[in-house]
């Protein structure tokens, strides 16, 4: 422990005289991490959570807190289960729904070999052998349902008894993938009934009915055949609310809001132009408060069950909101972030449109702090569209300075670059270290309609890196941007951006930072673990000679065949159990800089995944970060 602390020590130098003053890799890892847990029976007052990283013992604790509905100073509490009703439990107290985890195949060598009991193989005869970051082992999310047995539980039965499907869905889905309706008479669950190659190549998840009195199962969304999710029963006990896309294979698609009512199913947002983030019933249960992306932000909107398609904004700022925890008549509480604030709870009010904030875990840590400008701006592309860009500034930015200058490049690649706080990818931070940061809403991002958003799909190297280009060059026009010391960084697509816009910058950039990027598409189509993504995304797989857009994204939009112009220093993050893209993405990268002469670093994590979730890890990923730039973006 004493190594990391003096690691920390010789990282933190440098900023140490202006550490009270501006964002660091330390502070950041000291902010609490709030999440809300629910309001009281009563209304009066809401639960959250708060999670502090403890980076020195690579570890973590979770604080419980109440606080009014009407504001005021939280108090602390040792468990939210004293406050708040159990969801799981239906209102009569006879049924709970829960899961586990179920082993139905085998697939260790020692289980199918017994007398090799030290064996470490795995052996498969289909698709579907990894997902995100895990190997799978035979085992399978279930469903179960509980009865009451005097004070206690029984130990439940399995609603979904050998069958090889996942709920809640993997790698992401959560305990609101499965729902009881009040009454206790349903439980309505999500999954993909799926399996092998089939399972791989498509997003049609469908929100199953099991009856609790009869043990019968029906499909609720049989008919559609994209991703259906989020079944939410309204304050009546009996209408349901879920999210759906229409179409199988496209995971950013449309996100509308249906109601089913009575055996009718409506579109509440077929007629306009955005895509549903999530969602909450209002209390009245004549319509229902949900979060979209719009113009580079996440904001509230409403929509009435009674006239459907009339969609009304209902918030404004330069935020996001992230969540909707309830309405309580004449104000919401939601949850809220900025680029230069971290996630905290708010209660909104309807009448007069103003925020009251009620968690304050990091208050103290941002009023002793200097906050960077936030700058929205609008740039003309070169098919002549409008694209709005955010420009972070330093704290203290001085006009008369020259600045050396970052364009951000972000991943989804239809990841919405709206008023995001990242622990890792932190404009924030960026500013601090004196870096403007340039983050475009280049082609592919939801929140400037469905034309813009799908835009990107099949022409990964094309619209969007003039999007790029324009975005940097319209900057450098500035006489505060030092236009020899500019660098392009990102991760996953926001990788790919980087290592394809390496061999086209024309000496733009003096600097590159790729984490988890996709390097070359040919061996991308044949190791990543969700190929419905890249059929849509790149067109399909590279030995259809006559599928004449999947060509196109390999020969044209391909990084690897750009090799040959790289000359430009580059810094490469690649994660162990990344199987999305996996490491040979990276590697391939690395290698051939390394064969070409080029300065270049790998920084490889063994245990992370797509992400960097460990608190030391993370230190080292700043560290890097920062030192990288240093070195490749010297003051001449």
């Amino acid at each position: 422990m004493k190594r990391f602390a003096m690691l920390s020590l010789l990282i933190l130098v440098p900023f140490a005289l202006q550490a009270q003053e501006r964002m660091t890799p330390e502070l950041l890892w000291k902010l609490g991490r709030v999440s809300a847990a629910g309001i009281t029976e009563d209304g009066q007052h809401l639960i959250y959570s708060v999670y502090y990283p403890d980076v020195e013992n690579n570890t973590g604790a979770r604080t419980y807190y109440k606080v009014s509905v009407q504001g005021g100073e939280p108090e602390e509490i040792e468990s939210a289960d004293e406050y708040l009703r159990d969801s799981k439990v239906s209102e009569d107290g006879r049924f709970k729904v829960g899961h586990k985890e179920v082993q139905i195949d085998q697939v260790k060598g020692n289980e199918l070999y017994p007398d090799y009991p030290e064996a470490n193989v795995l052996i498969y005869e289909s698709l579907h052998y990894r997902h995100w970051d895990r190997w799978l082992e035979g085992k399978y999310n279930h469903v179960f349902l509980h009865q009451k047995e005097g004070d206690s539980w029984d130990e439940g039965i399995d609603i979904m008894e050998g069958q090889r499907f996942f709920t809640p869905t993997i790698p992401f889905g959560g305990t609101d993938d499965y729902i009881i309706r009040p009454d206790g008479k349903y439980v309505v669950y999500v999954t993909k009934q799926k399996t092998g190659k089939e399972y791989v190549l498509s997003t049609n998840t469908d929100l199953f009915q099991y009856d609790t009195e009869t043990g019968k199962t029906i499909n609720l969304t049989d008919e559609n055949e994209g991703y259906d999710t989020h079944p939410v029963y309204g304050p009546d006990g009996e209408s349901l609310a879920y999210l759906s896309m229409k179409r199988d294979g496209y995971e950013a698609d449309k996100n509308d809001l249906i109601v089913l009512i009575d055996g009718k199913k409506t579109n509440l947002t077929a007629d306009w132009n955005g895509t549903v983030n999530i969602f909450t019933w209002a209390n009245s249960g004549d319509k229902i408060y949900f979060s979209a992306p719009v113009d580079g932000t996440v904001q509230v909107f409403e929509v009435s069950l009674n006239n459907p398609g009339k969609v009304t904004q209902l918030t404004e700022g330069a935020f996001d909101v992230t969540g909707i925890v309830a309405d309580l008549g004449d104000h919401l509480i939601v949850t809220r972030r900025d680029m230069n604030h971290a996630t905290e709870i708010f209660s909104y009010a309807l009448d007069d449109e103003t925020f009251t904030q009620l968690s304050k875990a990091n208050n103290e840590i941002y009023d002793s702090i200097e906050l960077s400008k936030i700058e929205k701006r609008v740039m003309t592309t070169t098919d002549g569209k409008e694209m709005l860009t955010w420009v972070i500034y330093p704290p203290g930015f001085d006009p008369e300075k020259k600045y050396p200058t970052l364009l951000y490049a972000q991943g989804g690649p239809q990841g919405a670059l709206s008023q995001f706080y990242s622990f890792r990818w932190n404009f924030q931070l960026m500013a601090a270290h004196g870096y403007i940061v340039v983050a475009p809403n280049r082609r592919g991002m939801p929140g400037h309609g469905v034309e813009w958003n799908e835009e990107i799909s099949k022409d990964w190297g094309g619209q969007v890196m003039d999007d790029y280009l324009t975005a940097i060059d319209e900057m450098a026009k500035e006489p505060f941007v030092d236009n020899d010391r500019l660098g392009a960084v990102g991760a996953s697509y926001g990788g790919y951006s980087v290592f394809y816009l390496a061999g086209i910058h024309e000496n733009r950039f003096k600097t590159f930072i790729s984490h988890d990027g996709v390097f070359d598409l040919r061996s991308m189509y044949g190791t990543t673990e969700e190929l419905f993504f890249v059929n849509w995304d790149i067109g399909g797989p590279y030995w259809e000679k006559d599928n004449v857009a999947a060509q196109k994204s390999y020969e044209q939009f391909n990084p690897i065949n750009f090799v040959q112009n790289w000359d430009t220093p580059m810094l490469i993050y690649q994660g162990g159990k990344d199987y999305r893209v996996p490491i040979g993405q990276s590697l391939a990268a690395y290698q051939a800089l390394q064969l070409l002469g080029i300065k270049s670093k790998l920084v490889y994590f063994p245990e992370e995944n797509h992400w960097v979730l460990n608190g030391q890890n993370a230190q080292i990923w700043h560290a890097e970060f920062y030192n990288w730039l240093e070195e490749t973006l010297k003051e001449q």
